[in-house]
């Protein structure tokens, strides 16, 4: 499973404001409600702000993966957002998060949604991507990057 297809170039976000927890996860919510993906952003907001509530999805190395199951979705999306200044996501190796990874997907897909999970991890640990996104200002060139990087 390849990240370019999971995401295309207007659900790739490289300019996210804010400096904590739930902005971030706000702008994320509204970037991709904007886009259509979701029937209610404010339930996304939620759900997300809850996931985040049970464990940070701060993974380490300046990463955060949040995620969650929302109905009323065709499939899975991927959006990933970059905050330039870094937020205290509390994550596990307490390095600030300034790459974001969004998972939304339908309920009733559970294996789809560890799918993604997972092939979002791989890509993280094949190389140096973290440090080549986060250097990348422009969504097409973010893109780009995913597709010439498969991480399988």
């Amino acid at each position: 499973m390849r990240l370019a297809e999971l995401t295309r170039p207007d659900l790739i976000f490289p300019d996210l404001p804010g400096s904590d927890v739930p902005t971030i996860l706000r702008a994320l919510a509204d970037r991709v409600a904007e886009r259509g993906l979701v029937p209610d952003v404010d339930d996304l907001y939620d759900r997300l702000f809850e996931r985040e509530q049970l464990g940070s999805t701060g993974i380490g190395e300046g990463v955060a993966i949040p995620h969650c199951k929302i109905d009323g979705l065709d499939g899975v999306a991927l959006a990933i957002g970059i905050a330039q200044r870094g937020v205290d996501f509390d994550a596990a190796d307490g390095q600030a998060v300034r790459l974001f990874f969004l998972i939304v997907s339908p309920p009733e897909d559970p294996a789809t949604h560890l799918k993604v999970l997972a092939a979002v991890s791989r890509w993280l640990k094949a190389d140096d991507h973290v440090e080549r996104i986060v250097s990348l200002r422009d969504r097409q060139a973010i893109y780009e990057h995913l597709q010439a990087e498969s991480g399988e």
